[in-house]
């Protein structure tokens, strides 16, 4: 495997991406299934994002987080969805040099948000659960634009520095991605020399976003468990209390179970085919999951849903 000259990186025009099977049997039934999932994905994300803008009953900080996870679902499949289809479609699994590095970009920046989003979120239960009466104050609308803001910041700062680490560096002409998309992994895999320096900022911020989040959703739940069982209310009140959390706790349970599935199963026990089932599900079939879950768990999504389908110019209030 040669290198290029670090001075002549523009030879290198355009990655082949492997794709998702090599056996001309199953291309068009997984053509079918995954622009199935991801049509349902866009529909069911861009509905949550409608909802709660245009209801004035859903201007909480619970549907302000909810919506900006709807957006960053959309945003991550949008970022691997659509090229992977028309790789199917046409049967050419190539993309451009900046395609690549355009892809990698966008998919970084929206799931290092998710994680955060996903912690805001449990953080905005365990107000709403153990302090409610000072939900309003604590949960204000200010500070819920704050975590946003700060998780937008973060993911694209992070994102950048990676992608520049990458981009820049000197990649060696053999230019097949053993994936179905632009990762980072399989594109250090290519790089001619200085692997380890980028390797180390990856593993350590990833580390860092796991457990960080992990830990935030993790004791927010703990000490929900406990105020509920403390309640003095009756079993229908603990029954109320855990199902405001249920749907974030299924999202939460999903979207790490399958990144701890990933990234810590022993390495004797990897292999290509497993990671990119991983891969798909994490890219593709949370982001449809996500608003289902919400949206059939959720009293008031779905009152909403019913009055727009009844009455779509009546009875809502723009925000």
């Amino acid at each position: 495997m040669a290198c290029t000259d670090k001075h002549n990186l523009t030879l290198l025009k355009e990655f082949i991406l492997m794709g998702i099977t090599g056996l001309p049997e199953l291309q068009t039934p997984l053509f079918g299934l995954l622009l199935t999932v991801y049509l349902v994905s866009v529909v069911g994300n861009l509905g949550l994002i409608i909802l709660t803008k245009i209801d004035s009953r859903l201007q909480t900080p619970m549907y302000f987080f909810l919506r900006h996870l709807a957006f960053t679902d959309l945003g991550y499949s949008t970022a691997v969805g659509p090229k992977m289809l028309v790789n199917f479609a046409v049967d050419q699994h190539t993309i451009s040099f900046n395609g690549c590095a355009t892809q990698l970009t966008f998919f970084s920046i929206f799931i290092i948000n998710e994680i955060f989003i996903l912690s805001a979120m449990a953080c905005d239960r365990y107000v709403a659960i153990c302090n409610p009466l000072l939900y309003t104050a604590v949960m204000s609308q200010r500070l819920c634009q704050v975590l946003v803001v700060m998780a937008y910041l973060y993911s694209v700062s992070l994102s950048l520095l990676t992608i520049m680490k990458i981009f820049l560096s000197s990649f060696s002409d053999y230019n097949v991605i053993r994936h179905f998309y632009c990762d980072s992994l399989p594109l250090i895999a290519l790089l001619c020399s200085g692997t380890d320096e980028i390797r180390l900022i990856i593993l350590i911020f990833s580390a860092f976003n796991l457990v960080s989040s992990l830990l935030t959703v993790l004791v927010s739940y703990i000490l929900i468990s406990v105020a509920i069982f403390r309640m003095n209310s009756a079993k229908e009140g603990r029954q109320k209390a855990f199902s405001t959390c249920a749907s974030h706790m299924m999202a939460v349970t999903v979207f790490y179970g399958t990144l701890l599935f990933m990234y810590l199963q022993p390495r004797s026990n990897h292999s290509l085919d497993t990671d990119k089932m991983a891969s798909i599900f994490y890219t593709l079939v949370i982001p449809m999951l996500n608003p289902l879950i919400y949206s059939l768990r959720n009293k008031d999504v779905k009152d909403t849903l019913k009055r727009f389908l009844n009455k779509p110019y009546q009875s809502f209030k723009f925000m």
